[in-house]
């Protein structure tokens, strides 16, 4: 039986590619635990420097396994502990990665296949993809971090009207609402997250990581307190060798090669 999600390290990018095809990369319990352990790895490994998310065959991810789920209210388990167990800790090891994570959204992206491409920093849409919250289709509230990343993209009225109507917002329109950063013909996609991953593998990664806590922290703080955080970062981005390194090849009038840390 193929790996439920496979994962490779090539010239500092790590690839996780969630491989059910003919499930529509749906998650099941398995395929959960190890995109965790997937997410968790490239974050923990100082090889790594960009990371790209994406799905095998025709979608994204559909998001939780509905079968599994239906055999889970059965026998009487809910949701067993899925989203504390699963979801947040995945979307908070993509969101909280001090690296940059690149969602290539290759077709469908449903419930929490959604919530997990908005957790990362950028996405590329294939212009065959499509995207939907789904939840409140089977009676559901929003999960994975949905309610906290989609208004930040589009607003309070647009995300409660994709919230409870739940209906499909194809790729050009996506990109129209700030969903996705591009949206690329689909026998481009690889290519071009592939192309944009090795820009960021080699650029200032502490910068990049200090760039996603600034912005996190400010998302919810003062002025005062951003303009703290942004000075404690600072400091930290300051006393780095990649700093240093480029600051003498600026006044060399050379390009800085950054090395990570």
């Amino acid at each position: 039986m193929a790996e439920s999600v496979r994962y490779d390290l090539v010239d500092g990018v790590a690839t996780i590619g969630l491989n059910r095809p003919d499930a529509m990369n749906s998650l099941t319990a398995e395929t959960k635990t190890a995109l965790r352990a997937a997410v968790e790895r490239a974050r923990d490994d100082s090889a790594v420097r960009a990371v790209i998310l994406t799905g095998s065959g025709r979608a994204f991810s559909a998001g939780q396994d509905l079968r599994e789920h239906a055999a889970n209210l059965e026998a009487g388990r809910g949701l067993a502990g899925t989203i504390q167990d699963h979801y947040n800790p995945t979307v908070l090891a993509i969101a909280q990665m001090p690296k940059p994570v690149i969602a290539a959204v290759n077709g469908v992206a449903a419930g929490a296949g959604f919530s997990l491409a908005l957790a990362c920093d950028f996405r590329i849409a294939s212009e065959k993809a499509s995207f939907a919250t789904a939840f409140t289709r089977i009676g559901l509230a929003p999960d994975s971090g949905l309610s906290w990343t989609l208004q930040r993209l589009v607003g309070r009225a647009r995300a409660t009207e994709l919230l409870m109507l739940a209906e499909p917002v194809r790729a050009a329109e996506a990109l129209e609402l700030g969903l996705v950063n591009r949206v690329v013909p689909a026998d481009r996609l690889e290519a071009e997250a592939r192309e944009l991953a090795e820009r960021l593998a080699a650029g200032p990664t502490a910068a990049y990581g200090a760039v996603k806590t600034a912005l996190d922290h400010a998302a919810t703080a003062g002025l005062a307190d951003a303009l703290a955080k942004e000075a404690e970062l600072q400091d930290a981005c300051a006393a780095t060798a990649d700093h240093a390194n480029a600051t003498k090849a600026f006044l060399k009038k050379e390009q800085p090669v950054f090395e990570g840390r």
